[in-house]
């Protein structure tokens, strides 16, 4: 493969061709069933061919088309499990990997971002990529200093290839959501379409991942690499090794999945406060698991500026709501905006609606897992229920719109780790003015 393809016709029959497949296999389940097949055997198999198609499809395209693959993956700990089974192993690879672009492009690139005598800025260069992902991917290779560094390249046509996948990319939403129950699709493309264009700009990036190693330097729970050079199209960045999060929720063991979860959780809520930023990407795809036990970050293309923190009422809020007090977390509601004044809504049917969402702080520890989070969307999307209109008549402010995004996300790979966190104290560590007892 050389680079992302960049013709756009090319890459939108790529696209509109699996809604079509997704039919194609429909009747063919159908075709089977009469056959006399049992349903549960060709739900299955219609699933895995399902699976296989969308994310080998999105993986091949990179650019905005692989992201929107990896944003949709981390949801995959809602799926009932006898649907989830058939998508692991699929929506794993897209965390982590993607068709690598070859060393010819990759000296290319490097030849006109850091000139023609780019290989004496290193001792060596290792043209074999370690990692590759939606619009660039990673080197390792040793810098001139001696140092051990990572080295990042922009995919040649990336920037191109992802305003035309944006564009392209809704005719993918009725396969998504036929397997994402309760998941907007096009709140999640939106918010992509509003990140992407920073996210083409290696500088920013670069200027993101400085801020936060400079906020936790020498934190013993956090590791994040400084960065050693950067330009409009390569990053490159301190060395880190350690193990890979998609590796501890495979195979992890109870002390390992605690361990990282209770990490991993601490990072999302910890950075606006200490670096003014919120990392905005969550997939498992950036994280690793130091050999000193630390949570290494790698990845900051996508954030968000929060200078002056997370809003301030977001502790009173969550306090309110644990402690059972609807009429007042109604009240904060409306004077946030996340219910409009014409609306009327019953307190305590608010209150039910919010519960299974406030389930993690319940109690000193909580354990995340798919079978929880099937719950909660079950809870949501039940219209037996009687709470629920309530969420169609919730609003949500554009001050929460990406931190909303973020702890969706990072509530689905807590899933996928399934590890026992102290979700209370980290709140009260991280929320303004939370005091949950």
């Amino acid at each position: 493969m050389s680079d992302i393809p960049r013709k756009a016709v090319t890459r939108a029959a790529k696209l509109a061709a699996l809604p079509v497949g997704y039919a194609g296999r429909a009747a063919w389940g159908l075709g089977r069933r009469v056959g006399g097949a049992p349903a549960e055997a060709v739900a299955a198999e219609l699933q895995a061919r399902t699976a296989q198609q969308l994310f080998a499809t999105l993986g091949e395209l990179k650019g905005g088309a692989m992201k929107f693959g990896q944003a949709m993956s981390i949801f995959e700990s809602a799926l009932p499990e006898e649907i989830a089974g058939p998508y692991r192993a699929t929506l794993t690879k897209l965390q982590d990997s993607a068709p690598p672009l070859p060393p010819d492009r990759v000296h290319a690139v490097l030849t006109q971002e850091l000139g023609p005598r780019w290989r004496r800025r290193f001792a060596s260069f290792d043209d074999t990529p370690v990692a590759a992902a939606s619009i660039g991917q990673v080197h390792r290779a040793v810098w001139r200093d001696g140092r051990v560094v990572a080295v990042k390249v922009q995919y040649p046509g990336a920037g191109k290839a992802l305003m035309g996948d944006l564009q392209q990319i809704s005719r993918v939403a009725r396969v998504a959501t036929s397997w994402i129950p309760g998941i907007e699709v096009k709140p999640i493309l939106d918010e992509l379409r509003e990140r992407m264009k920073e996210e083409l700009d290696y500088r920013i990036e670069a200027n993101h991942q400085e801020t936060f190693a400079a906020a936790y330097d020498g934190d013993p729970q956090v590791h994040i690499p400084h960065v050693v050079h950067g330009t409009e199209h390569v990053i490159v960045s301190e060395w880190l090794d350690g193990d890979p999060l998609s590796r501890v929720i495979a195979s992890g063991s109870k002390a390992e999945r605690d361990l990282a979860a209770g990490r991993y959780m601490d990072f999302l809520l910890s950075g606006p406060g200490r670096a003014g930023v919120l990392h905005a990407d969550p997939h498992p795809g950036n994280f690793r698991m130091t050999p000193q036990g630390r949570l290494g970050v790698m990845d900051f293309g996508a954030c968000n500026r929060l200078p002056d923190g997370l809003p301030p009422e977001m502790g009173d809020l969550v306090t309110l709501a644990v402690t059972g007090e609807a009429a007042k977390v109604l009240d904060r509601l409306r004077e946030i905006g996340f219910v409009r004044s014409t609306i009327d809504i019953d307190p305590d049917r608010l209150l039910e609606y919010l519960e299974p969402f406030l389930d993690p702080l319940s109690g000193p520890e909580f354990t995340f897992s798919r079978a929880w989070l099937r719950e909660v969307f079950a809870h949501i999307n039940d219209p037996r229920r009687p709470n629920y209109t309530v969420g169609m008549k919730l609003n949500l402010p554009p001050d929460y719109l990406l931190i909303h995004r973020v702890w969706l996300g990072g509530i689905g790979v807590l899933c996928q780790i399934g590890g026992t966190v102290r979700g209370r104290d980290a709140v009260n560590a991280h929320f303004p003015g939370a005091a949950l007892p």
